[in-house]
């Protein structure tokens, strides 16, 4: 049997896919970017075309790349952008509104009403989730209070819901497959993370009828296969997972107290907690790492909503740097910020503040502050966000934290990493594949088709590229951080 697998990665900017061999190293891929519009404040949606033709359009140029046919690529799984929402018609697939982002906090008010209720407590209790427009129950809600008929018809049976990963897999099999993984329903609100099952309680709450939901199955399992009229062959999609699920896989962190952080256009970090769901008493969410012959693997996670789209923000919008790869040198040549700090909040703040109404703020400019100094405190406050959540799970009792695994498309930046291991005051460690979400789907993928006999096996595969060690002292840090904390308090203050 060939050993050749193709990971799908549906990101939030950007379609990929991408083939490794059994070593686990990659051997060819094409990405494509993803548009996203902003029709309203703090609204973000996405075209569900786009989404699936540029997929279909790198899974085909992936394999001309690499000179292979369908024939050769012995499974495929997929990875996506989690809680995106969309529903669609089950004959046509046509769906009745655009995606919309997880990003998207149009359903603020919505939640804020629903935290006043008690339900609310039970939520949290069952799904391990905070009540928040970042998960897809209220964007469910949305669009069938919203769209013309939507309710009806979804009462009706004749439509279906799904995350990216749902989508495409409908897509795929041409409509025979309508499931998705543990690990994405986990993230709707709508999932009992302890009875994994749908729950009829949370269901009623916010009144979503349960026809719409997809069949939820292990992270590596049967999903049917590519009908052979799209890439020319069928091939068993073996594996489904979360983007920052799947990274968790790719870095190999399948022993309770490994952590990694992903920094695309959020960044996401996330703590194995083995067979135990822990509830965070600082803001974290519990959720499910992974899932694998039934068997759960739960996870501690904080999610900060802006990284990687910060220094896109500061490319596009404000024209400040040509490329998103000059930033480390542009911040590499000052010695510091100059007391500037950037809150980018741009559609609100995750993990640990959790306010969808907040906005972003550029702190302490003074005339002397120059471009090298925004570029700066852009960078920088990933890092600052990144101690917010390691803070909290120091906070909620986890010891020991003396390493960070590291991924993700703003890791090739050295400064970025060698800044983050200084406010953090722990090592940073790059992989030797930075795609570790795409890996991690493709391990799991692999591991479902019998190419791999264990995740031990797969943990050999893992190798670093690079180390970071701090350089700061505590002082140091902590001066910085203070200023942090300060900035970040006047943004919530003034709203």
């Amino acid at each position: 049997m060939t050993t050749f697998l193709l990971s799908i990665d549906q990101g939030t900017t950007s379609s990929r896919a991408i083939i490794f061999n059994h070593q686990g190293q990659l051997v060819a891929q094409h990405q494509i970017e993803l548009a996203q519009q902003y029709p309203h404040d703090g609204w973000v949606e996405q075209s569900p075309l786009g989404i699936w033709s540029n997929t279909l359009i790198c899974c085909k140029q992936v394999l001309l790349t690499a000179q292979l046919s369908a024939k050769d690529i012995a499974a495929v799984g997929i990875t996506n952008q989690r809680e995106t929402t969309l529903i669609w018609d089950k004959k046509t697939g046509e769906c009745v509104y655009p995606a919309i982002v997880w990003q998207d906090s149009r359903t603020a008010e919505y939640c804020k009403k629903l935290r006043e209720e008690a339900i609310n407590t039970t939520i949290q209790s069952k799904t391990g989730l905070m009540l928040d427009p970042y998960f897809s129950a209220s964007k469910i809600a949305w669009i069938l209070d919203n769209v013309p008929n939507a309710r009806l018809r979804a009462e009706r049976g004749e439509l279906v819901f799904g995350t990216v990963d749902t989508f495409l897999l409908w897509k795929l099999t041409k409509g025979k497959m309508h499931a998705t993984d543990a690990t994405n329903a986990s993230r709707t609100l709508l999932y009992n993370i302890h009875t994994q099952c749908w729950d009829s309680e949370l269901l009623k709450a916010f009144n979503i009828p349960d026809t719409l939901l997809p069949v939820v199955l292990d992270s590596a399992d049967q999903y049917g296969v590519i009908s052979s009229d799209i890439l020319g062959f069928e091939i068993p999609i073996t594996a489904m997972i979360g983007d920052q699920q799947a990274a968790t896989v790719g870095q190999a962190c399948f022993s309770p107290g490994m952590i990694k952080a992903t920094y695309g256009t959020g960044c996401f970090m996330l703590l194995n907690t083995g067979d135990q769901c822990l509830v965070s008493k600082n803001k974290l969410i519990s959720t499910i790492a992974y899932r694998l012959k039934g068997k759960v693997t739960y996870g501690l996670e904080g999610s900060i909503f802006s990284a990687g789209v910060t220094l896109k923000w500061l490319r596009d919008s404000l024209n400040l740097i040509a490329n998103v790869a000059d930033s480390h040198v542009m911040a590499g040549s000052i010695d510091d910020a100059a007391g500037v700090y950037f809150v980018p909040a741009f559609t609100g703040l995750g993990a640990p503040y959790w306010d969808s109404e907040a906005r972003g703020a550029l702190l302490g400019l003074t005339r002397n502050t120059r471009v090298e100094h925004i570029v700066r405190a852009g960078l920088e406050a990933v890092c600052y966000q990144t101690r917010d959540l390691l803070t909290c799970m120091k906070l909620d009792g986890i010891e020991d934290i003396t390493t960070l695994r590291v991924d993700g498309g703003m890791v090739v930046n050295d400064w970025l990493l060698q800044f983050l291991s200084n406010i953090l005051g722990v090592v940073v460690q790059r992989p030797a594949c930075i795609e570790t979400s795409a890996l991690g789907a493709a391990f799991l993928a692999g591991l479902q088709r019998g190419i791999y006999q264990s995740l031990e096996e797969i943990s050999h595969l893992w190798q670093a590229n690079a180390k970071f060690s701090p350089k700061f002292t505590p002082e140091q840090s902590e001066n910085l951080y203070l200023g942090w904390k300060n900035a970040v308090e006047k943004i919530i203050i003034r709203r």
